[in-house]
């Protein structure tokens, strides 16, 4: 497992600073406030990746610190159930998110009070979520695209505008208002249900609890040059908050969408409130003490290098796949040059390419592709592995890391000749596939098996969770079963823009 040593952010003093924000932000609003968290509530990879240390689930321990004073709405996008969007992170699309973090509440002793269905204009599938929902005896809710919206703040704040979309009930004095993703509607199922609190003669309140950027921060620290780098697609880009700097005299920093959107949001707040301004600025607005929790900023400056790296191949990947455009990369280039970074300083892409070199003088490919992965280990080892025809680079990897956690000899075969040879004859013979050669998430299956009857076998299966955290880099774009399976290990991904088979549909 990771080295305590490199840990450079305390939970335990971020989440009493925090908790204690919060609570003071709802004594200040007549106890009523809706607090839209921005970011992931539970599995935040990326805040525990970039500051080492960060429990990924610390949001929600903080949250069932409070649940006895929480409700929770969750949004998600009408148009994001209809396109199918899926969370990267994950490989699901946003209403089986949806679905998930539901159940993962549940889990933590915390109910999901709503959903809304946001955006929505009577699509199919959204309208077939709301009755999958409604049908387990989950509320839902729709809100519909608020007419006026961004200029006519007289339509906006009226029955015509916000008052369309139906009261969202609540009991508890904190609201949390979550979603799947960026664009869930979030703000404005805040907006609408404070313009009904209004309209009842509730004063409540509304602020924003996003770790990102962190508004006592500079601008240039990596941990703000690293939100850039993961919202590339959305091109946010750290600023100073010019309001807050009139305001106050102090420099803080904020995201130019925020920025940007606070004089209308100030307007929109200050028509619901019949003329009271509750923030000066858009940092104002914010519930972060996310920078009380470092405690060693060496660590968490190298943490930051690398993720930056890391999210400049996962963009180079999305072009190659076209997913974003050739904008979107520039601007991941630019990042990593900003910070000085290079694909060098991540130590496994040379090796991983060495490995694809030596399978091609090997002549072990598959379809004419040769394949090198590598492994970073928590004790620093670089283990390597290659595609051959009878398994991918990510299969011999996990294999040859598994034998060097458990002591096994690299020449000793975890595998029986007689399984492989039987999956082999499925795949091919039965199945009629193209592929025969054994991708990760099938790999995993067959040492499962094998290690009924392999002490050696088993010994590996058991080491496995030594991986979880790890650096990987594979020379090629994973397939669906090597992905699927290098996310349930856990480890930290990356790989080349270049596609592992010369087929342009990668089928079975």
């Amino acid at each position: 497992m990771k080295d305590t040593n490199h840990i450079g952010f305390d939970n335990e003093k971020y989440l009493r600073e925090q908790t204690a924000a919060i609570l003071e932000r709802v004594n200040r609003f007549n106890h009523k406030l809706y607090l839209e968290f921005g970011g992931k509530i539970l599995h935040d990879y990326h805040a525990a990746r970039v500051l080492p240390g960060f429990d990924p689930n610390v949001k929600m321990r903080l949250l069932q610190k409070l649940k006895d004073k929480i409700d929770v709405i969750l949004c998600i996008h009408a148009g994001a159930i209809e396109r199918k969007k899926v969370r990267a992170d994950f490989g699901i699309t946003y209403d089986a998110d949806a679905l998930k973090t539901i159940d993962d509440f549940r889990e933590w002793g915390i109910d999901i009070t709503a959903v809304v269905i946001t955006r929505y204009e009577n699509q199919s599938p959204a309208k077939a979520f709301k009755n999958k929902l409604e049908l387990r005896g989950v509320k839902v809710y729709l809100h519909y695209p608020t007419k006026g919206y961004p200029t006519d703040v007289d339509l906006i704040v009226s029955d015509q505008g916000y008052g369309v979309n139906e009261y969202i009930t609540t009991q508890k004095p904190i609201v949390i208002v979550t979603g799947p993703g960026p664009g869930s509607g979030k703000l404005a199922t805040c907006l609408c249900n404070l313009y009904h609190e209004y309209k009842r003669g509730v004063k409540a309140g509304y602020a924003k609890f996003e770790t990102f950027p962190i508004w006592d921060l500079p601008v240039d620290h990596k941990v703000n040059v690293a939100y850039e780098a993961a919202t590339v697609d959305l091109k946010d880009e750290v600023l100073i908050d010019e309001h807050h700097l009139k305001a106050y005299q102090i420099e803080t920093v904020n995201y130019n969408r925020d920025i940007e959107a606070f004089h209308l949001l100030k307007r929109i707040i200050e028509k619901i409130t019949g003329g009271e301004s509750m923030y000066l600025s858009p940092t104002d607005m914010g519930v972060n003490r996310a920078s009380s929790g470092i405690v060693n900023d060496s660590i968490i400056s190298e943490a930051l290098h690398q993720e930056i790296i890391r999210r400049y191949f996962r963009c180079a990947v999305e072009y190659a796949l076209g997913l974003v455009d050739k904008e979107t990369l520039d601007r991941a280039v630019e990042i990593m040059n900003r910070v000085g970074a290079k694909v060098e300083d991540r130590k496994v892409i040379m090796p991983a390419r060495e490995a694809a070199r030596d399978a091609e003088k090997g002549g072990k490919g598959n379809d004419g592709i040769f394949c090198g992965a590598a492994i970073e280990l928590h004790d620093g080892s670089i283990i390597t592995g290659k595609n051959s025809s009878l398994m991918h680079a990510a299969s011999s990897l996990i294999l040859n890391a598994t034998k060097h956690l458990a002591g096994i000899p690299d020449s000793m075969y975890l595998l029986p000749k007689n399984i492989l040879d039987s999956v082999t004859y499925l795949k091919k013979d039965i199945l009629e596939g193209r592929m025969v050669s054994l991708d990760l998430d099938e790999t995993l299956i067959v040492l499962g098996i094998s290690a009924l009857s392999n002490p050696a076998a088993k010994m590996a299966l058991e080491s496995l969770n030594g991986l979880r955290d790890c650096e990987v880099h594979i020379t090629h774009i994973p397939t669906p079963g090597d992905e699927a399976g290098l996310r349930k290990l856990k480890v930290n991904l990356t790989c080349d823009p270049e596609y592992s088979s010369r087929s342009l549909f990668i089928g079975g």
